[in-house]
């Protein structure tokens, strides 16, 4: 099938234009859909489906059903993919905790349509666990009875969550999938994405197909060199936006994805998709020295009875990085073996009350280290990652424009001389080479020092020296006397 590359608009509502699809069609068939955002006023009811690894009309999904990559809000207790208990279980103690609330007021709390809700009342109400109170406008006023609070706290015993209906793990792993990132990088672009780091063409060469291709990425190198600076920075090559649960619905249980610290929502969130999903950038999650294997795995909230995502699992459809790699509390060879088969296939395996199950792992991994790589795996994991970028010091022309840019951004005036004797001084010190994280910490000083004396702040060969003085350490043993020539 001859598929072109074109630019598939929204095609309706006052604010036209805002919801752009880049899209691969034939013959109006809609191959696959680049972002989700659709912000028109008007009625677009093929909008939201999430296409991937085929072609097929509209049309032709409507006939079989509805897809498992349909996010537009479902109208029915069965479009869900929920059990109808789990979504009994959280309305009644919705209704519970508020004391009264509208049938409108549920529904906002739940993130479902009013019609889901005015279906699962009428069957509460058949068998006496709610009532109603009155109407406010064209919404009913609901009560638990008596019976009702009795029944929501036995059935509360295990779980007590309150809040958006899950998605099932059946309708959120082929979004997932639908949403792997398709990269279109040139050394612009990137250069544009670092452009408040300094970062030689050669290096951003390197990076592009490594952000661009499959696989993980290695970033290895001196300390100090800005493998972390340039590891945050990754998420900038991705311009577009992906569509996050707020939670899960797997084996009954209950697993929260959505967290406002790694999760961005855009602004104003479309109206015609499943409000069970957020409209956000492609998530960054960076964890360092702190990480340990239980982050990677579920984990209990025993005061509310659901699980929390492991990091992997808040980070799909994004980047992970595993900063200052091989210094976690956990060995090198613990955490590889652990990533070994989803670098290898793209699936991960969580345990959820002793079972496993299988999520989607569609996830840019990215360890950087200052280590030698021989010391942190063997072959059979380094085969696994594809991308290994050498991140090395800095020329003196570079080292001189962050000392300038920083000093600049600090307001901090530098003589020409001090900048020479700064470099002078740095490379007397350990292996002679120049680290960008340098010019910083020498401001800072300089900043910390000129306040103390009362003095200006204006970087000199002698304050470098005052301030390298403070900043270096000194060895126990003086230094040999140089030999006479």
């Amino acid at each position: 099938m001859g598929a072109r590359s074109a630019q598939f608009t929204q095609c309706c509502g006052p604010r036209k234009g805002q919801g752009q699809f880049a899209a691969e069609t034939t013959g109006g068939e809609i191959a696959q859909f680049h972002q989700l955002s659709c912000l028109g006023g008007g009625e677009c009811a093929d909008s939201f489906w999430v296409h991937d690894r085929e072609t097929i009309t509209p049309s032709d999904a409507r006939a079989a059903g509805r897809d498992q990559t349909d996010v537009r809000p479902p109208t029915n207790v069965g479009a869900t993919g929920l059990p109808l208990n789990l979504i009994e279980d959280i309305l009644m103690r919705t209704v519970v905790a508020a004391g009264q609330a509208t049938t409108l007021e549920v529904a906002e709390r739940m993130h479902c349509s009013s019609p889901i809700i005015d279906s699962v009342v009428q069957s509460l109400r058949d068998r006496g666990l709610i009532e109603y109170r009155g109407m406010v406008g064209l919404s009913y006023v609901l009560a638990a009875t008596d019976a009702g609070g009795h029944y929501s706290i036995r059935r509360s015993t295990e779980c007590r969550y309150v809040g958006p209906l899950p998605v099932p793990l059946e309708q959120y792993s082929p979004v997932v999938r639908a949403q792997t990132p398709q990269l279109f990088l040139n050394q612009d672009k990137l250069t544009r994405a670092f452009s408040d780091l300094v970062i030689s063409p050669e290096l951003i060469d390197q990076l592009g197909p490594a952000i661009c291709g499959d696989g993980a990425i290695f970033l290895y190198g001196p300390p100090g060199t800005g493998k972390s600076s340039i590891a945050e920075r990754l998420i900038r090559a991705y311009e577009d936006t992906v569509l996050i649960p707020y939670c899960l619905e797997v084996q009954g249980q209950i697993i929260t994805v959505f967290d406002p610290v790694t999760h961005e929502p855009v602004a104003e969130q479309p109206r015609d998709i499943d409000r069970r999903w957020v409209l956000c950038q492609r998530p960054a999650v960076i964890a360092g020295g702190e990480l340990h294997l239980g982050m990677l795995d579920l984990a209990l909230d025993a005061d509310v009875g659901t699980y929390s995502a492991p990091l992997q699992l808040k980070a799909n459809n994004g980047i992970f990085v595993i900063d200052d790699f091989g210094r976690q509390a956990m060995t090198p060879e613990q955490m590889l073996n652990r990533w070994i088969i989803p670098l290898d296939r793209q699936v991960d395996y969580l345990t959820l009350i002793g079972r496993k199950f299988q999520v989607p792992f569609e996830v840019k991994v990215t360890l950087s280290t200052n280590l030698s790589p021989e010391a942190l795996g063997d072959e059979a994991f380094f085969r696994r990652i594809h991308n290994k970028v050498y991140i090395g010091c800095m020329t003196d022309q570079q080292f001189d424009w962050v000392l300038a840019r920083v000093a600049k951004a600090k307001k901090i005036g530098v003589t020409a001389d001090a900048a020479v004797r700064l470099r002078q001084v740095t490379r007397g010190h350990g292996d002679g080479e120049l680290r960008a994280y340098l010019p910083g910490v020498v401001c800072k000083l300089a900043t910390a020092i000129c306040r103390y004396e009362g003095i200006p702040v204006r970087l000199t060969p002698e304050l470098v020296d005052r301030v390298l003085d403070l900043y270096f350490a000194k060895t126990d043993s003086p230094a040999a006397p140089a030999q006479a020539p």
